[in-house]
């Protein structure tokens, strides 16, 4: 081998390199961009499967991997979120939203006749530009943008240099006659298409190199498409093996993209193989990028189209060839792929570790809502588990005190898994108001467990009032009932304010605490008022007073968690 040999090969090894890293770049920084509205798709992906499908199309186009929306997906569906029948239509939608990178790629191909034209000119330009936003700028999202230039000249540059290492090679007879070879033989582009796609773990990367090698007139018509209906089959396997040690519904959803796309390339393998047998001249014949583009957009629009219809035999094909049975991982094996989760307390700490997927970590937007929504959960069942107690003091029922321990037990596993899931999301590609809100969510799940505390201590409170045969007065029932009534409208609020974002309610938290606040010392005096005219059993009157204490913190609590939005405006 000569040492120009060498050189190109080490030219194409740096082209692809920075192709790969460009095009990661450029994703991260869309997706970046894309902010806040990432996390609205959630509340979009109703049980409209064309909206579904429409969905799966722009976050894919955003983070330009099919492969990695689709492990989302399974995430989702694993943790309950998403279902069966919605998954599918999103897994449509990726197929098409992968499309958007090979038209990036081809747009070299509309430049071949003026140099200025074509994007590899401009590309040292895009990572100049792209640098000095990153570097010489404080304002968020102007660097974010820069990140997406730099990708995207990388990108470019990377194409470049992989076309210019191949140049070299393009009228070699060895390389013309292999492409010939696979353009007559459908098995093995498919298997070709699969294995590079597999190993590059993205459809849109392989797909980019094909194109690279069709601006260098080295790929034949015929192998480029039975290659690149392989590609699509080839990216599966990311899900294939995220699904891998999951829940059975997770497996279903791989199992859905497999069968979409064997399905959808079987079909148009025996169209092209019958129309190549008639037209073996298009088969031998050259294909650009633009082309190749084209059938790729071609293929999975269609192939959507033809689907669609037939979504629900997608599903119940899913249910065949992943069989019944526990198959590992955590949670319940649901058949729509829904959690089941009871927020009153009967809550198996697994559903939460089932929601805190880390295939959901492909995306971090994702994420980060993911983590805030299961903040949220714990809040309502601390919330539930505080009336649970409070109730408990006036009605003496051992069943619901014994059951507000069992449920602090669960408060205090959920805090430690959010926590973990937290510390993890922190090591994510994080926009500042992302990071600002993984920071506030630490704080949240910490208040929202010592809620799950005092809830404890009220219940604690109510047993030791059992086991005495302590009761109030009249006047001391009604002024308690009084008291709880108040915290618990804002420990409500305080949660509907992290769901929401809402700052009215964070607004009526903090008018609830300072009631909350002045109720707790008139009550306090007029107690001791009663205790010294001999209305009140003493050692009731200390419980009471203890009881005050707690709500009082409780309300506290409430208002920290509504108050972490305010670092988020």
């Amino acid at each position: 081998m000569a040492v120009s040999d060498i050189s190109n090969l080490f030219e194409f090894a740096g082209g692809l390199g920075m192709f790969l890293y460009g095009m990661d770049t450029m994703a991260d920084g869309m997706q970046k961009t894309a902010g806040k509205r990432m996390n609205q798709f959630l509340g979009m992906l109703t049980n409209n499967r064309l909206v579904a499908v429409l969905v799966g199309a722009l976050i894919t186009a955003i983070i330009q991997s099919s492969g990695a929306t689709t492990v989302m997906v399974v995430g989702f569906v694993s943790a309950g979120i998403m279902s069966l029948s919605q998954a599918v239509g999103v897994i449509m939608g990726a197929n098409i939203g992968t499309t958007m990178t090979a038209w990036i790629v081809s747009l070299g191909s509309f430049g071949d006749a003026f140099t200025f034209m074509k994007p590899g000119f401009y590309a040292p330009l895009l990572i100049g530009i792209g640098a000095m936003m990153v570097l010489f700028t404080t304002k968020q999202k102007t660097k974010i943008i820069g990140e997406i230039f730099v990708g995207l000249g990388l990108l470019f540059m990377g194409l470049e240099l992989m076309g210019d290492a191949i140049g070299a090679y393009t009228d070699y007879p060895i390389f013309r006659d292999a492409f010939v070879a696979l353009g007559r033989n459908p098995v093995l582009g498919f298997i070709i298409g699969v294995v590079v796609t597999a190993v590059l773990q993205s459809s849109s990367a392989s797909v980019g190199i094909l194109q690279t090698l069709a601006m260098n007139g080295v790929v034949t018509t015929g192998a480029a498409l039975y290659i690149t209906l392989g590609q699509n089959i080839g990216s599966c396997v990311t899900a294939i093996l995220s699904s891998a040690g999951g829940s059975r519904t997770a497996k279903r959803a791989a199992a859905i993209h497999l069968s979409f796309n064997v399905i959808g390339s079987i079909i148009y393998a025996v169209i092209l193989t019958v129309f190549f047998a008639l037209r073996p001249d298009v088969a031998d014949g050259n294909i650009n990028a633009v082309e190749i583009s084209i059938f790729h957009t071609f293929f999975n629009l269609s192939n959507t189209l033809i689907l669609f219809p037939f979504a629900n035999r997608l599903v119940a094909l899913s249910g065949l060839v992943v069989r019944k049975g526990r198959t590992g991982g955590a949670g319940a094996d649901d058949e729509d792929g829904a959690g089941d989760d009871d927020a009153s307390g009967d809550y198996d700490v697994s559903t939460a570790l089932k929601h805190l997927d880390k295939r959901i970590f492909e995306s971090p937007a994702f994420a980060v809502e993911t983590a805030a929504m299961e903040a949220v959960h714990m809040g309502q069942i601390a919330v539930g588990n505080a009336k649970r107690a409070m109730d408990a003091v006036l009605s003496g029922d051992k069943g619901e005190i014994e059951k507000v321990i069992r449920v602090e037990d669960t408060i205090n596993k959920m805090e430690n898994m959010i926590t973990e899931y937290l510390v993890q999301i922190s090591g994510l590609s994080l926009t500042q108001r992302q990071a600002q809100l993984v920071s506030d969510l630490f704080y949240t799940v910490s208040d929202m467990e010592r809620v799950g505390d005092h809830a404890e201590n009220i219940a604690e409170a109510a047993q030791y009032m059992v086991d005495h045969g302590l009761e109030f007065s009249d006047t001391g029932r009604d002024d308690y009932k009084l008291m709880c009534d108040l915290v618990l409208e804002s420990l409500e609020g305080a949660v509907e304010a992290r769901r929401t974002g809402n700052l009215d309610f964070l607004r009526k938290v903090n008018q609830l605490e300072d009631e909350v606040d002045t109720m707790e010392e008139e009550l306090r005096e007029k107690h001791i008022e009663r205790l010294a005219r001999g209305e009140c059993v003493p050692s009731a009157g200390v419980v009471f007073l203890d009881l005050l204490s707690n709500m009082e913190r409780l309300s506290d609590h409430a208002q920290n968690i509504a108050g972490y939005l305010k670092n988020e405006i």
